[in-house]
């Protein structure tokens, strides 16, 4: 559930949260985007793709606002994220 929490609230393992934070930390994703945020890894990363239907299952368009702010959505997050691996240091 702490990796839900640190989705939601951007503080987790992403460039984004790096660039802003701990600017010694690379900010861009592994899958060779020049900037990862957390609607690259829910909405574009290659690495996410077969995962990724557990979110459009609450949100066809994997909307922001509703993966990160509706109970169906948080319910879809905390599964891609068990199932991916996503928002962990090594993810």
């Amino acid at each position: 559930f702490g990796r839900v929490v640190q989705c939601r609230t951007g503080h987790g393992f992403t460039g984004e949260y790096y660039r802003s934070h701990v600017p010694t930390e690379p900010d861009d994703c592994p899958c060779g985007a020049p900037f990862q945020t957390r609607r690259h890894i829910l909405q574009d990363c290659p690495r996410y793709e077969p995962t990724r239907h557990i979110l459009r299952a609450a949100s066809a368009q994997i909307d922001l606002p509703t993966i990160l702010g509706t109970e169906d959505g948080i319910n879809a997050l905390a599964e891609f994220i068990e199932q991916s691996g996503a928002f962990t240091k090594t993810g």
